[in-house]
């Protein structure tokens, strides 16, 4: 399968498919794992075309020893997903080929739904994040576009971009994908010691037992209680522990029987920030 690393050559490519069907595109930053591979497979079943993006966007990491670490293994993700499929494009560019020379991000209104969480504590994050999609929807031109639920208020932004600029793209979120004792798949998963990645699932325990009690306690009371579960965790530290409005992203002082309500955590192992959630009704 070739690599394709220049717009020029992508649309030549583009221009020689079968058009009968959709095209889809899967945006990654390479180190594919399993959550990856979940969505080009969903991305297969629903388009007769499926571009499969790689490229480690600077601009979306606020901090610069995260991106000098982010793995890196374009040789195997080529080798992996030439395994899955003959009908995959995969498409590399380079940094220049994205940005130009103003390696730089954009600037997005989200209406809030970039000012919580994850943007609360990785500034220009999400101006990073939606530049670099914005780019590859321009070079790509796809119908539909795969991202997963693990990073669930990244797909809110997206979806969010894609209405504002009025994009005629769906936007296709696909469940988070598990390793074996429940921790969510993540390229950052690798940079964990095995003792340290075994005891990481007490995340993903933690979110459950929380959305049990959120059955019957309020949303306060149950944030609190994830608190006092990772204060007692010596291996894992707490960054953050948030119940919001699947829609709005806003915290929830008070449950709503009408509402949809996804729990959002980032938790520190090692050094090495992990995220997670889970809907909770």
């Amino acid at each position: 399968m070739p690599l394709i690393k220049t717009c020029k050559e992508l649309k030549s490519r583009l221009d020689a498919l079968d058009w009968r069907g959709q095209l889809a595109l899967v945006p990654t930053m390479g180190a594919l794992h399993r959550g990856h591979i979940a969505l080009v497979e969903k991305a297969l079943s629903e388009n007769d075309n499926v571009v499969v993006s790689i490229f480690v966007n600077p601009t979306q990491f606020n901090n610069k020893e995260d991106l000098k670490k982010y793995p890196k293994s374009l040789i195997a993700d080529v080798a992996l997903l030439d395994d899955i499929s003959k009908r995959l494009l995969i498409f590399a560019p380079s940094i220049k080929e994205v940005y130009g020379s103003d390696i730089a991000s954009n600037s997005y209104d989200f209406e809030g739904l970039d000012k919580v969480m994850e943007g609360s504590f990785r500034a220009g994050h999400f101006n990073g994040v939606a530049t670099v999609v914005e780019a590859l929807f321009k070079m790509v031109g796809p119908n539909r576009a795969y991202f997963g639920e693990k990073d669930f208020q990244q797909l809110q932004i997206i979806k969010k971009l894609v209405a504002k600029k009025q994009l005629p793209i769906e936007i296709i979120g696909c469940p988070i994908v598990r390793e074996a004792n429940g921790l969510a798949m993540s390229s950052r998963n690798e940079r964990l010691p095995k003792a340290l990645r075994m005891e990481a699932s007490f995340i993903y325990k933690t979110l459950q037992d929380a959305k049990d009690k959120f059955g019957t306690k309020s949303a306060r009371f149950v944030v609190d209680w994830v608190k006092r579960q990772f204060e007692k965790h010596t291996h894992l530290e707490l960054e953050y522990i948030q119940i919001a409005d699947v829609d709005s992203l806003s915290p929830v002082p008070r449950k709503k029987k009408s509402g949809k309500y996804r729990a959002f955590v980032a938790v520190y192992a090692g050094g090495i920030r992990l995220i997670d959630n889970i809907a909770l009704n």
